[in-house]
């Protein structure tokens, strides 16, 4: 139970009418703090993630915006496919929901495949909920992309809602582009890793070209533009700003997975030139 409004009602009470004003104001503020608790509690299962007040309503937030996001964009193209759902179902797994976070998730995915579903309002709370956090709202949007992928490719349809999810969040075209592309050159970094040891098995060329589309920089860039690229990337993604910034833990595996491939992008081109 919340504390602070029977504490701030004694401080005022006392100071305004002393000891008669100090009891008054500590059971208006048991009131209050009852009223609090009990509108926490309506944000259903997502709430036993978390221990204390901080970053509470926003973090659940975070997961209802998500999974409905997710629902949205897998009935972008008419036909929510198996493997859309099996991908939910994984990020489910992935975040460890059970019980009544696992049923509000899925509930959340089954109300944003509605046409009329209203996301631009849905991601408009998130956004004032994480107060524009740009690294926060950019691993959201990150998730969006690879769950866009995961018939093989973005299509027409996953792009409007991309866009859509993009402009809400305070993300421009290039911005959007670039992700896209990164991903895209993740998955095919993965895929020549072939689960052995990244730099030994990739293909150099391809392997170069895609290090440096993850980075966000070309070939041409000196290299203290790329040395800088880096940081910046790593920077986006450390997992201990995003836990600090309030990335429910639950979803920080996808950027301690980013950190991995970009820190293995670096790696390529540090020894392509010898820096």
């Amino acid at each position: 139970m919340p504390f602070w409004g029977k504490l701030l009602g004694l401080i005022f009470g006392f100071m305004f009418l002393k000891i008669p004003g100090a009891i008054l104001g500590l059971i208006v503020g048991h009131l209050f703090d009852r009223a609090y608790s009990q509108d926490f509690n309506k944000l259903g299962g997502f709430g036993r993630f978390f221990t204390d007040q901080s970053g509470l309503k926003q973090q659940a937030i975070f997961f209802h915006s998500l999974f409905a996001a997710l629902g949205h964009l897998a009935k972008s193209d008419g036909q929510v496919t198996p493997r859309e759902i099996q991908l939910a179902s994984a990020l489910m797994d992935e975040m460890q929901l059970q019980g009544d976070a696992r049923r509000e998730a899925q509930q959340a995915f089954r109300e944003g495949k509605a046409s009329d579903y209203p996301i631009t309002d849905t991601l408009k709370t998130l956004y004032d909920n994480c107060h524009g956090r740009r690294d926060i709202l950019q691993v959201f949007l990150e998730i969006l992309i690879q769950a866009a992928f995961a018939d093989g490719n973005v299509t027409l349809g996953e792009k409007r809602v991309l866009d859509k999810v993009a402009k809400a969040l305070g993300f421009k075209k290039h911005d959007l582009d670039y992700l896209i592309a990164a991903y895209d050159a993740q998955r095919r970094f993965r895929q020549r890793a072939g689960g052995q040891n990244q730099q030994a098995s990739y293909d150099e060329t391809h392997s170069l070209s895609d290090a440096y589309q993850i980075l966000g920089v070309s070939e041409k860039d000196d290299d203290k533009a790329v040395k800088r690229a880096y940081r910046k990337r790593m920077s986006e993604h450390h997992p201990d700003k995003l836990a600090a910034k309030g990335l429910p833990e639950q979803a920080l595996e996808m950027a301690k997975n980013k950190t991995q491939d970009i820190q293995a992008a670096y790696e390529i081109i540090k020894n392509h030139r010898g820096i």
